[in-house]
């Protein structure tokens, strides 16, 4: 193998805020109707029913948010070759590329 044959590639994430504003809405109203269920039972005989119906609505919807987290974060990363040749430059409004913010006495 030469090194002529060897491509360096470029792995860009263009996920924002608004790719998931969706989910976190959809998650949020999903815990607070389960909320709102518990304190419902929790009027009734037996407030355990109260807790376990929490429980269960959280332990059942974490998977399907995580899921949903991934495979948009998944659907968001950019891979290109880049030529040998090719001059990179960071991206504008990168964090690791900004400057540190020095403090004034």
């Amino acid at each position: 193998m030469t090194t002529s044959n060897i491509q360096k590639y470029r792995f860009v994430c263009t996920l924002t805020f608004g790719d998931i504003y969706g989910q976190i809405i959809v998650w949020l109203i999903t815990i607070t109707l389960s909320l709102a269920s518990a304190l419902a039972l929790m009027g009734a005989r037996r407030p355990v029913y109260a807790l376990a119906t929490v429980g269960l609505v959280v332990l059942l919807s974490l998977p399907f948010l995580l899921f949903a987290f991934v495979t948009t974060l998944l659907n968001h990363i950019e891979v290109t070759p880049v030529n040998a040749g090719t001059k990179t430059e960071p991206i504008p409004g990168n964090v690791s590329q900004q400057q540190p913010v020095q403090a004034t006495s």
